[in-house]
């Protein structure tokens, strides 16, 4: 009896010791939804599993005693819990905190390799799905705002902006705003090339198939993007989906005086079976603007898809775009008061709109006379923009640290231009409001017609002007402020093919991580723009003008067309084509030198070959212009081709090198540093618009960029942060004005002119979070921007070269480039309800080069709310501009024809302190309203 109550005393104690324990339990987000993939993980016995698609995660035969459990996920801050293990089985319920500077979420922009931001020695950045779903959809430029160090202009609405870092931004003009930065769409860029009004945002729309951008400023961008030192923007694409699902999304939006956005976007995943996998969604919208016109602003969409095949060692994605979308953009309003400006003419910073209204003209294509052929001209279709892409990817893990990445696409783009390229105050009393018709000497006595109703609004004698005279009316009528607008009905037609092909390969070793490849690309660009002259009434929404000289006892002439366009084809003419081939290859080594230190050392070789011709031109010299009738003006001075092209061989080849070193100094902070000499090559701008009916026997300068930064970044339960410290220079700037001469009605580019400037500043991002549920971002850049060598061409407004002269202004700040900007903001988030609110702060900047004028800092709030009605349907509401700010974003200089913004020197102000001018206000206040169907 005594040996069996030992026997039971004994096997109890022994179950005791060695019973069996099970942990398991579920991982939610703040919001209540559960997540899968979460990595879990149990210690001291370093046991590992993941969560599975219903968030719910097991581990089994677990002794009894104390552990320390953590889960971690990309985009979450990881959740760390001591436990006893004294019962059968333990069940936790635990909730993850989102990462909001994501420094510990995987980024692939700017690097060789996956890794953390805390891994990696550049400044990056990330906007996830649910920041992206905070902006109103104003265009890609719009929302890059938010990325801490970015300037971006986009005042005139979603194409025509401007995007740069770091006062790396002399040659990113108007025109050619993305001149130093690459924009992508799943790592590759969205155009191989740029040229004037033709830039990467007009083939790029934001909608629901986009997950998450990733950008990075300078730094690594030399030796990973095509021919763009500055940053890279990227875009990614949802792609594979475990289960069935997606979103739909019905927006509704007001904005200015009672115009609308009607909007759906939809994005819908999948598993196919068999490993595959599919994600298909885009976007159509129907857009009045928000400033005041008689035509719809925006019209059209997008459907991207792609389908991904995912295996044992790797992946295969098939791609596709297709893009059809009319967009237009908005020209400046004028000012008065150089020290504060307010709006002249009777115009509106918010509402006002200088467009052209809609109407159809039939213009001579000066290439086809022969043929009779002609373009329609309609201000209304604004800029039609076209992309098909589709595109492979490939990555093999071969074994033995060896993997093989290899993305390729090919897309075929059109864009089409059929809006104005300026809105000057032209008098009445100026000449260039008659001579620029085409006529020979259109003085006497001039009619304006409404050209929609055919009646007479104004008639007036010109006859004393050449004398230097007023131009007096003739009855009761008049023409509003007694002056047309000075604009030119501008078409303009390009298109590309491209393919590109990148290949990486990468071997790890001990301690070595290598990466080398090479990236191929090929485009084949055309180009046709003329400028015609239209005759359009100063003032708001203004009307076309029909007009005629009409002098007692002469035959009328017609110095419009019915629709009121003049000068047909005569004031610009480029017909080009090219061919661009790129190549490059690149070797990379990530060296880890020791468990808290790693070194990045990276080469890139590059060469852009470009080959192609531009047509000389010269007046049409048949006896009555075109139709052959002397009584029609409007189309005796057209620009044609004379047969003889101008053709340009030219090659550029340039080494770029970028070194950075990561300190890890413990789980939670670290320590960088980069040093890099990138370049950028010419665009086809530098042949398209110089060499005027001349010999394109110059080749175009490489610019030189070095950048230095060294910065820290800092993650724990409450507080995000990185900081920055850089120092960039940009040498061979080459420069040229956009100029108009009277004696001749002569649109031309001044000579180039080569500059270096210089930037230092510090960039932060910050995130606190004090309470569940809320938090406050904060990011920004202060800098100091100069144009350290700096000199300008003055043409003196004609193209004679005698009373030509340089003008020296280093030293001087550089031009639009803020010494301070910043966001800040404040979000709640919980289960059902989400708010924010967002000030967003420009600080002052220079509006040329001379320093002469000064945009005024503004801000600029943004707020929203959003509230979810069931697990599948959602509503919020966002407000842009709450305030409804008059703050002005860029300045275009005299209100002249033909001026530009480097004519406003401080002694051109002095001289002219009445003179009013010509600038771009940012967008009015506009609210939005989305319906969202989670499937």
């Amino acid at each position: 009896m005594t040996k069996l109550f030992i026997f039971i005393i004994l096997f109890s104690y022994c179950n005791i010791i060695y019973s069996q324990y099970t942990i398991s339990g579920t991982v939610k987000d703040l919001d209540g939804n559960y997540l899968d993939k979460v990595n879990v993980r149990l210690t001291p016995m370093d046991l590992n599993t993941i969560t599975n698609s219903n968030g719910t995660f097991t581990l089994t035969d677990i002794p009894s005693g104390e552990y320390f459990i953590s889960f971690s996920h990309l985009g979450f801050k990881t959740a760390n819990q001591s436990i006893k293990l004294m019962q059968d089985e333990l069940n936790l319920s635990v909730v993850l905190e989102n990462d909001l500077l994501n420094l510990k979420t995987i980024v692939v922009t700017g690097t060789f390799d996956p890794r953390t931001p805390f891994d990696s020695n550049t400044s990056t950045s990330q906007l996830q799905s649910e920041a992206l779903q905070q902006f109103y959809p104003q265009g890609t430029a719009s929302l890059l705002q938010n990325i801490p160090g970015t300037f971006t202009d986009a005042s005139a609405g979603e194409v025509y902006t401007k995007v740069y870092t770091r006062g790396v931004s002399a040659s990113a003009e108007d025109d050619m705003g993305w001149y130093y930065v690459s924009l992508q769409e799943d790592g590759l860029p969205v155009s191989l090339v740029q040229h004037s009004y033709y830039s990467p945002d007009l083939f790029h729309r934001m909608d629901l198939t986009v997950k998450k951008v990733e950008a990075i400023r300078g730094g690594s961008s030399s030796i990973t993007a095509l021919n763009a030192p500055g940053g890279i923007y990227n875009f990614m694409s949802h792609d594979v989906r475990n289960s069935f699902g997606g979103d739909i999304q019905f927006s509704g939006g007001a904005q200015g005086n009672d115009n609308f956005l009607y909007r759906v976007d939809g994005n819908i995943g999948s598993p196919l079976g068999n490993h595959w996998f599919m994600n298909a969604g885009g976007h159509y919208r129907k857009d009045d603007g928000a400033r005041n016109i008689d035509f719809t602003f925006s019209k059209g969409g997008q459907f991207k898809f792609n389908v991904v095949k995912k295996y044992e060692r790797g992946h295969l994605k098939f791609y596709g775009k297709w893009l059809d979308d009319y967009t237009n953009r908005w020209t400046g309003v004028a000012a008065t008061n150089w020290d504060n400006p307010t709006p002249a003419f009777g115009q509106n910073f918010s509402s006002t709109s200088l467009l052209m209204p809609g109407y159809e003209a039939s213009i001579p294509d000066a290439r086809h006379l022969d043929k009779s052929k002609s373009n329609v001209f309609d201000p209304s279709k604004g800029v039609h923009a076209r992309d098909l892409a589709f595109g492979v990817d490939f990555l093999q893990d071969f074994g033995d640290n060896l993997t093989v990445t290899n993305r390729f696409k090919f897309s075929s783009k059109n864009a089409n231009w059929q809006t104005s390229i300026s809105n000057a105050y032209v008098s009445l009393s100026d000449p260039t409001a008659y001579f620029v018709s085409g006529a020979d000497f259109p003085i006497g006595q001039v009619v304006f017609k409404d050209a929609r109703t055919g009646m007479e609004l104004a008639r007036v004698d010109n006859s004393g002007i050449l004398a230097g005279q007023s131009a007096q009316y003739l009855g009761n009528g008049t023409l509003p402020n007694d002056a047309i607008m000075g604009t030119s009905a501008w078409y303009k037609d390009m298109a590309a093919d491209e393919w590109m092909n990148q290949l990486t390969v990468r071997k790890q070793f001990t301690s070595h991580d290598m990466t080398t490849g090479l990236t191929l690309g090929f485009s084949n660009p055309s180009l046709f723009t003329q400028g015609s002259f239209a005759y359009v009434t100063y003032e708001p929404n203004p009307k076309m003008l029909q007009v005629s000289l009409e002098n007692p006892g002469a035959p009328e002439i017609q110095l419009s067309d019915s629709n009121g366009v003049s000068n047909y084809g005569g004031l610009f003419f480029v017909n080009a084509n090219a061919k661009v081939s790129q190549f490059a290859t690149f070797l990379n080594d990530r060296w880890t030198l020791s468990k808290t230190i790693r070194l990045d050392l990276g080469l890139r070789y590059e060469t852009i070959k470009h080959n192609g011709d531009k047509d000389r031109y010269s007046p049409y010299s048949q006896d009555g212009g075109l139709d052959g009738n002397r009584n029609t003006a409007y189309d005796n001075s057209i620009l044609v081709p004379t047969g003889e092209k101008d053709k340009f061989d030219y090659t550029y080849k340039y080494l770029a090198f970028s070194g950075g070193i990561n300190y890890r100094l413990h789980e939670n902070a670290a320590l960088f540093g980069r040093f890099s000499k990138g370049h950028k090559a010419p665009e086809l701008n530098y042949y398209f618009n110089n060499f005027d009916n001349i010999p394109i026997n110059e080749k175009g300068q490489i610019q030189n960029i070095s950048q230095l930064e060294i910065g820290v970044k800092f993650s724990n339960k409450a507080v995000s942060f990185t900081s920055t410290l850089f120092w960039s220079e940009l040498k061979n700037i080459g420069i040229s004005n956009f100029e108009y001469d009277q004696d001749n009605n002569t649109i031309f580019y001044t000579p180039i002119l080569f500059n270096t400037s210089r930037t230092f500043g510090l960039e932060w991002e910050s995130a606190y979070q004090p309470a569940p549920h809320f938090s406050f971002l904060f990011n920004g850049i202060i800098q100091n921007p100069k144009a350290s060598t700096w000199n300008i061409y003055d043409a003196a407004g004609t193209t004679e070269t005698d009373d030509d002269t340089t003008i020296n202004y280093s030293g001087n700040v550089l031009p639009f480039n803020p010494k301070i900007m910043f966001n800040l903001s404040g979000n709640y988030t919980s289960h059902t309800l989400s708010a924010f609110l967002k000030w967003q702060f420009m600080g002052n900047r220079y509006g040329n080069v001379s320093n002469g004028f000064k945009l005024s800092s503004y801000s600029v709030f943004n707020a929203g709310t959003g509230y979810k009605i069931s697990n599948h349907i959602s509503a919020s509401l966002i407000v842009n501009n709450l305030f409804n700010s008059k703050g002005l974003a860029n300045f275009f200089g005299a209100n002249a024809f033909g001026a530009n913004a480097n004519g406003a020197t401080p002694e051109f102000i002095a001289a002219n302190p009445e003179t009013s001018f010509v600038v771009f206000p940012v967008l009015q206040r506009s609210a939005l309203l989305k319906i969202n169907y989670k499937i």
